[in-house]
């Protein structure tokens, strides 16, 4: 098969002809159409996300959506034509998803949504899987909960406001005021950090009392100012960038909790990883009905423009998850 190879970080990728994986104990062969490409594939070529236990040379990519091929021993829940998506390599060694062919652990993945295009679904697993750890598994969303999510246009953001919304909350996002309409589109309540402070926000749209529950998917200052905006006592917290150095006493004096979401860590520890593919088989239902629509960029790459495609993130061009048709 043809894969994109990383000899060296922050090098380009190479087009070379490998062996096709088979599939081991427990996996299935999957012939790949689309690859998603995430911010942290970005971090994780140029040398900067020791966390994702790269190792090189090897194939990355993390997202992939396409059709089994082959089934190996001792897997019962998938068959030869399923098409299946999910975040299944690229970090701790694992081969990824910029190939033709990946044996990937069956416990990662779930049959992709039907009414989705290969492209739209290899969209999803990372950023999904993220959001449902954050509020469904640490926090528990729900009905009666009012729940703020800073940065409800981004990958993670616009997905956790969608699922926020069809599990009952009463939702509200921090966006920019040109980001309104998309957020009110969801059934959500848009938030201009521009013009309102933290305590003016609070005050307008809690009473003052604080959110019960908190993500954050943006880091720095806007992880201080959630601890701001937390409810007294019963406020929850989660970040999934609570990197660096924060001050903890706001959140204390408030006896409220924190949660931090570490995505990578099922696929990197093997431990857990049949939750994976839980999660996006709920997924896949919150799709087929309706609930859920991910935001795609539709520009067009295949593996040949890989660099274009990281370029054209790292920029800020898209409009949505960028994807790579895996046609070599």
């Amino acid at each position: 098969m043809k894969a994109l190879i990383l000899e060296q970080f922050n090098t380009p990728y190479q087009v070379k002809e490998i062996e096709t994986p088979k599939a081991g104990k427990g996996q299935v062969l999957v012939k790949i159409a689309a690859s998603g490409i995430n911010p942290l594939d970005l971090k994780i070529k140029t040398g900067q996300a020791a966390h994702a236990k790269a190792q090189l040379p090897n194939i990355l990519g993390i997202d992939l959506a396409g059709t089994v091929t082959a089934i190996g021993e001792g897997v019962s829940n998938f068959k030869v034509g399923d098409e299946v998506y999910g975040m299944t390599g690229g970090i701790a060694g694992v081969p990824g998803t910029l190939a033709e062919y990946a044996a990937v652990d069956a416990q990662l993945i779930a049959k992709k949504p039907q009414n989705l295009s290969m492209r739209d679904a290899a969209a999803i697993p990372l950023i999904f899987i993220t959001a449902w750890e954050g509020l469904v598994d640490r926090a528990n969303v729900g009905p009666g909960k009012n729940v703020l999510i800073h940065g409800g246009a981004g990958g993670v953001g616009h997905v956790a406001v969608q699922i926020a919304v069809a599990r009952g909350a009463n939702v509200f996002s921090t966006v920019s005021s040109t980001q309104n309409d998309l957020i009110l589109s969801y059934g959500a309540t848009p938030i201009d950090y521009n013009t309102l402070s933290v305590e003016e926000y609070v005050e307008q749209y809690t009473g003052g009392e604080g959110f019960d529950i908190i993500f954050d998917t943006v880091g720095g200052a806007v992880l201080d100012a959630s601890f701001k905006a937390a409810k007294q006592y019963f406020g929850h917290v989660i970040s999934i960038l609570g990197w660096g150095t924060h001050q903890l006493a706001p959140l204390s004096f408030k006896g409220a909790t924190y949660s931090g979401v570490f995505t990578l860590y099922r696929l990197i520890s093997g431990k857990g990883r049949a939750h994976h593919g839980e999660i996006l088989h709920e997924a896949a239902l919150l799709i087929e009905a309706g609930k859920l629509i991910p935001a795609v960029d539709q520009q067009s790459f295949t593996p040949d423009k890989i660099e274009e495609a990281y370029q054209y993130l790292q920029d800020g061009s898209n409009k949505g998850k960028v994807v790579v048709d895996i046609v070599f």
